[in-house]
């Protein structure tokens, strides 16, 4: 799934601080958010919107598509739960420090009510001139651009470059997907090259990825059966051996997940990589151009 405009957001969390500034901001640029939630707050109205004490109350009046997550790691559990119940086909997990048994069962109630978790410790997805949903800076037209290149990212800052160098490529963007850096994410990278190879609006695609796991391991053997070129990314390459670096799901272990284990596992795959974020354009221009020829 791909935010469109015409999906419905809900924002649970949405009278605070920070839900309260990237709701306005996801409203200004066009996402459709319909309500929130605040059990404390419920029957009031934010930002134009009605304000729930649940998901499910709100499913009632103000049906949703999309739930995003403005939610502390202790309540994470429990608003995840509520919003998958409620019928959320997607939601959007920002919360990082989710304590890992609360985790395993968000993901046993998104599987029980078919719900797609992006994340936890997202930044969020991108539609650039459409939508945005989480704390990505879609806003600013220098970073992001309507255009045929998809990008998959752990990092949203480092996600925020790539579409920088890209957009200064004069190449823009149909989809940014943040799949999070937690160690058990419920949308991993080859999920989400599988979603932008099915995209009709997707021609190519940009994987940004980083050391520990096997992530991009996994994504390469994907990678293989696509006909839309991809390019890849990989940080981390500096690191100092046995370091234990980067998200919580950055981990080095058994041999596995270290730099020249992802680089040979996307290279064999016929994935190029680039050595740094600004090199990813002209490496991806020469590989469109080759599967155009």
């Amino acid at each position: 799934m791909i935010p469109r405009r015409s999906h419905k957001i809900l924002v649970q969390g949405i009278t605070g601080k920070q839900g309260t500034f990237w709701t306005k901001a996801m409203q200004d640029y066009g996402s459709t958010v319909v309500g929130g939630v605040n059990p404390k707050k419920a029957g009031s109205e934010h930002l134009g919107v009605p304000v729930f004490a649940t998901a499910r109350d709100a499913a009632k009046s103000a049906p949703f598509d999309i739930s995003v997550m403005f939610i502390p790691p202790m309540l994470a559990k429990a608003a995840a739960i509520d919003a998958c119940e409620a019928g959320a086909r997607m939601l959007v997990c920002l919360t990082e420090h989710i304590p890992a048994h609360d985790v395993m069962e968000m993901h046993v109630a998104a599987k029980a009510n078919g719900t797609r978790i992006v994340g936890p410790n997202t930044a969020g997805l991108v539609t650039p001139g459409a939508c945005f949903v989480g704390i990505m800076p879609a806003f600013n037209d220098r970073v992001f651009r309507p255009g045929r290149v998809g990008v998959i990212s752990r990092s949203g800052s480092l996600g925020t470059l790539v579409c920088l160098n890209l957009t200064q490529a004069g190449m823009g963007q149909s989809v940014f997907y943040g799949v999070g850096g937690d160690p058990m994410i419920g949308t991993n990278s080859a999920d989400a090259l599988r979603i932008l190879d099915d995209d009709a609006n997707t021609d190519a695609v940009v994987l940004c990825g980083e050391i520990g796991g096997s992530a991009e391991e996994d994504a390469a053997a994907y990678a293989r059966t696509m006909k839309k070129p991809v390019v890849a990314f990989i940080a981390g390459r500096q690191s100092p051996p046995g370091k234990k670096m980067g998200h919580a799901g950055a981990i080095v272990s058994g041999g596995k997940g270290d730099y020249p284990s992802k680089r040979a596992a996307l290279e064999d795959a016929g994935v190029a990589v680039a050595d740094t974020p600004s090199a990813l354009p002209t490496l991806l221009a020469e590989r469109m151009a080759a599967s155009a020829a």
